[in-house]
């Protein structure tokens, strides 16, 4: 008689590769996408450097090699070396639970301080009259209320507000949302704009797609509100895209890509020679808001700085150069220019005299002279 053979016990599940437990760390702490595609990638590079060696069998020297590394052969920038540096320290202290000692022996890029491109206002006017409709309705708007680009690609219907001429972004870069506002010269545009985008949803609701996913836990909330008027992109996309989570076909917003090759072929039509981009006209608002008179503190709140000394980089490219003073130089030919009456008056108004066009006859002790011999 053959006995049965003990059944096998349940295989035990397999544990997650070490990516995919970055990846739930970072979406557990709701860290943006962005974020976590550059952490991600930061990881795997040093992996790489290190011959594929799994991070729990190094530490703190091969963590510091691989900064000097980006800093002396790489020639990164500072932010760059800081963002590598952010990406591994969540890996050892979110992930793998260790604390990373002697990290300060690392080279450290050198941070370069750089001034923002700002754009007069007749370049501005330039550029935006070489812009196709969509993509000048776009610029206006970062340059009309200092958004960023992805700041105004990601907008929804239900932030703007015609009545009372303001744009409220959500989620922006730092997570304060904020209210900018609605330039007047785009309510028409905007409007006509928001009436073809419509009928495009209505089409697309007629097809079959779904409208666009929604932030953080809302689609379970609200499981209508994609199909809704007041959730769909204010600037969506030319093409049907498909979600990687849930693979389900929809219209993105318009890509950050497309509006950057935009301005740029728009900068050459123009005939601009300073590097126009989408962020130059975000810079240019801010400098001509303070040109204007407007306070700084305003400015910042505007622009969504956290700290007042990243706004107070503009006041370093205002007109009449640097911090808004007027050279030196500049009165030579004012002065050269002025007739002898205007100049002696400027000296008297000081308090002293100005020189004749020949001082021996206005020189007090030659007189005296004259007056004895």
């Amino acid at each position: 008689m053959h006995s049965t053979p003990p059944a096998s016990p349940p295989a035990l599940p397999r544990e997650p590769r070490l990516l995919d437990r970055v990846r739930q760390a970072l979406r557990l702490r709701h860290l943006p996408p962005r974020t976590e595609a550059a952490y991600l990638a930061w990881i795997r590079r040093f992996v790489f450097f290190n011959a594929r060696r799994h991070p729990d069998e190094m530490g703190a020297f091969e963590v510091v090699a691989f900064l000097s590394d980006l800093a002396v052969r790489g020639r990164v920038s500072a932010s760059t070396q800081n963002q590598a540096l952010a990406a591994l320290l969540f890996l050892y202290r979110e992930v793998l639970g260790r604390e990373l000692d002697g990290l300060d022996d690392a080279v450290r890029a050198r941070r370069a301080r750089t001034l923002p491109v700002v754009l007069s206002r007749d370049e501005v006017r330039r550029l935006l009259a070489q812009l196709p409709p969509t993509p000048r309705l776009v610029g206006t708007l970062l340059y009309g209320g200092g958004l960023r680009l992805l700041e105004a690609l990601r907008l929804r219907v239900k932030d703007v507000d015609f009545a009372r001429r303001q744009l409220v972004l959500r989620e922006p870069k730092g997570g304060r949302d904020r209210a900018v506002p609605l330039p007047r010269i785009a309510e028409a545009p905007l409007r006509r704009h928001l009436a073809a985008v419509r009928r495009l949803n209505e089409s697309d609701l007629a097809r079959g797609l779904v409208g666009p996913p929604l932030p953080g836990g809302l689609a379970r909330k609200y499981p209508h509100a994609p199909r809704e008027w007041a959730w769909q992109w204010v600037f969506p996309a030319t093409r049907i895209g498909t979600d990687p989570d849930t693979g389900r076909r929809f219209r993105h917003h318009l890509h950050e890509t497309a509006m950057q090759r935009a301005v740029k072929l728009a900068s050459q039509r123009a005939r601009l020679t300073k590097r126009a981009t989408c962020h130059a006209l975000r810079h240019s608002f801010a400098t001509h808001l303070l040109e204007d008179g407007a306070d700084i503190r305003t400015v910042q709140e505007l622009l969504g700085h956290r700290e007042l000394r990243t706004t107070l980089i503009y006041t370093q490219v205002l007109a009449h150069g640097p911090l808004g003073l007027r050279s030196p130089a500049d009165e030579l030919r004012a002065r050269a220019g002025r007739p002898m009456a205007a100049r002696r008056r400027a000296g008297r108004h000081l308090g002293c005299s100005a020189p004749s066009p020949n001082p021996s006859h206005d020189y007090e002790p030659l007189r005296v002279l004259r007056r004895l011999g």
